[in-house]
């Protein structure tokens, strides 16, 4: 075999192998933006349920200081996560920009109360625990009414819980999908030297002695592979970031280190597994099955 045979068949190799790392690379960055979504399914709904406001109304003879000071009791108790004084000018305003700036003139009196917007922790943003809050919050002498929206908090939960269940099913899919693609991918590469480990078959090298060179390559082509993917998915996440600034808030940083230790994983383990089997299978072929 001459020396420009061999740089041929080295730059084949070569290929191979970059061609396999973008192809894992890929497929692990689908794993990172599944993961991601998944680490952070409990920060997306948090956020739409602490976002679903529940209004206190104010008798009212209720002065708007007294209503304040209630507030500053409201900001204290356990299940408050924010709240928002309106006023009865304000109410008035709202009120008119719904039903017309004449809708008073009807009445002799305002009929517009002073109010309290709060915001709750999501651990209370369920129908027991909501009913739980309004009777806590109307022991006040001061309350008239405690107002949500009950059937948006079922609906609001209820689709929530699908969509988690739709997010896991999708990440299941898409780990199998994964596991798939890359072993065709390690399998492929590891296929074309088979005539290598035949020769080494030849010589007496034990299936240990064979799979020791390709395991210890899958796995430094796993952690190039959840390298470039890494790097690919913060890119993305920078993106993000800049055009996106709200739905990025969303996210919990802290858990992309947890999204890249399961990328990193993902690509060791998935090459290593693939690469064990496979080389044990190209081990047990005998020499005519080696051409098909």
């Amino acid at each position: 075999m001459g020396k420009g045979e061999n740089n041929i068949i080295s730059r084949r190799l070569a290929n191979s192998y970059l061609s396999s790392v973008i192809s894992i690379s890929l497929v692990l960055l689908l794993v990172g933006i599944a993961s991601l979504l998944l680490v952070n399914a409990r920060s997306v709904s948090d956020y739409f349920k602490e976002n679903m406001q529940v209004s206190v109304l104010m008798k009212q003879d209720v002065s708007e200081e007294a209503a304040m000071d209630f507030q500053k009791k409201l900001d204290r108790m356990r299940f408050i996560r924010s709240s928002e004084f309106i006023s009865r000018d304000r109410g008035e305003q709202e009120m008119a920009e719904l039903l017309g700036d004449d809708f008073l003139s009807v009445f002799e009196t305002s009929p517009i109360p002073v109010s309290i917007d709060v915001t709750l922790g999501a651990d209370y943003v369920s129908s027991d625990s909501l009913e739980m809050v309004k009777d806590e919050i109307s022991l006040s002498p001061l309350v008239d009414e405690v107002v949500y929206q009950r059937s948006l908090v079922d609906t609001l939960n209820a689709n929530l819980s699908r969509i988690s269940l739709v997010i896991g099913v999708f990440i299941a899919l898409l780990l199998f999908i994964s596991f798939v693609l890359i072993n065709n991918t390690v399998r492929l590469n590891v296929y074309a030297r088979r005539f290598t480990v035949h020769t080494m078959r030849l010589v007496g090298a034990t299936k240990a002695f064979i799979r020791g060179p390709f395991l210890v390559q899958s796995v430094f082509q796993g952690l190039f592979s959840a390298f470039i993917a890494i790097i690919a998915l913060l890119a993305i996440l920078f993106v993000i970031r800049k055009e996106f600034l709200q739905l990025f808030s969303i996210f919990r940083l802290e858990l992309l280190l947890v999204v890249m230790g399961i990328v990193l994983v993902s690509g060791v383990l998935i090459c290593f597994v693939s690469t064990w089997f496979v080389v044990g299978k190209l081990v047990s072929l005998k020499k005519d099955e080696l051409y098909y």
